[in-house]
């Protein structure tokens, strides 16, 4: 759902009162992952990221739809024929997907990954897909037919078929898990940034909050603004790399899932909130519904911010956002 962001992470990386910054990166979930920490010394500094990349791990074998041994797998492959019994964790994430996605009206939905794969966005799509094509390729999409059972913590996809898909949240509740882990580790200050889900706490070396430059995705040389990031969430998704053009106009990889239609007239959304999973998600949904759709939504919800970039290269902003104050 999601392709490489344009967030660029300002640090300080001097060191200070006998503290340093340690970073740590590598591919997990598919993606690049980095986990960067304040701590006491090098043999801290890879505690903590030690601690980040097991959760990281823990988390992944309970809800990639692509390792076939996860509760999510399990779910998938009993899809239409019978529920399943899953953790807490995994029944509550869940849970919590379907209230997202009833909030965008099914522009965000977690059983996406039923849809067939017929657009293409390597370079060999030659022309669109027929409207009978598109339209049978999102019939098994609906998170309405999920159905869950609160006493029995169970799953069932009524339709066979169906399939869950956590790509589209699931890295931002991971960004949070790891936060909260090594904050309870004793880990005061730090990021980590799952595939451009981000989450910080904490303040950098010289005390100040850690920043982040958002590009505009129209001239990727240039960070338009910086942002403090304060003990907070900011996750940006893209179609600049992803897209294929038709009759003049650019269709994104993000798709809507309730028409098979790929999104139009967005290139990237930033959504800034407390917590990695809810920006992720809404990043999504905000996407597909469009820019007028999409700040009206965020406009009413509490703690939520949005930086939209619209395919012209204009800037749109939620009304708790002033890109003058923060303008690079």
């Amino acid at each position: 759902m999601k392709n490489q962001l344009l967030l660029l992470i300002l640090m300080v990386t001097s060191l200070s009162f006998g503290q340093i910054v340690h970073k740590k990166k590598l591919s997990m979930l598919g993606s690049p992952f980095e986990i960067t920490v304040i701590a006491k010394d090098t043999v801290e500094g890879n505690y903590f990221a030690d601690l980040a990349v097991a959760e990281v791990k823990r988390i992944e074998n309970q809800i990639s739809d692509w390792i076939p041994t996860t509760q999510i797998s399990e779910i998938n492959k009993n899809a239409g024929k019978r529920a399943i019994k899953v953790d807490d964790e995994v029944f509550e994430l869940v849970q919590r997907a379907i209230k997202i996605s009833k909030l965008t009206n099914g522009a965000f939905d977690i059983s996406y990954a039923s849809m067939d794969k017929i657009w293409k966005f390597d370079g060999s799509m030659k022309e669109m897909p027929s409207p009978e094509a598109i339209k049978k390729s999102v019939e098994k999409i609906g998170y309405q037919n999920i159905i869950l059972d609160d006493k029995e913590k169970t799953i069932l996809l009524k339709l066979e078929g169906m399939k869950l898909g956590l790509g589209g949240i699931g890295q931002g509740y991971i960004a949070d898990k790891v936060k909260a882990l090594l904050q309870s580790k004793g880990c005061t200050s730090g990021i980590v940034n799952v595939s451009g889900d981000i989450n910080t706490w904490g303040k950098q070396l010289d005390g100040k909050p850690w920043t982040i430059g958002i590009i505009n995705p129209m001239n990727k040389n240039k960070v338009f603004a910086t942002f403090p990031i304060e003990d907070s969430a900011v996750e940006t998704s893209g179609s600049y790399e992803k897209f294929v053009m038709f009759n003049g106009i650019r269709y994104s990889h993000i798709i809507d899932p309730r028409t098979g239609y790929p999104a139009t007239g967005i290139v990237s959304v930033s959504v800034f909130a407390k917590q990695t999973e809810i920006a992720d998600a809404l990043a999504t949904g905000i996407f597909v519904l469009g820019v007028e759709v999409g700040l009206d939504l965020v406009n009413q919800l509490k703690g939520i911010q949005c930086i939209i970039v619209d395919d012209k290269g204009k800037i749109h902003t939620s009304k708790g956002i002033d890109v003058q104050k923060y303008k690079s």
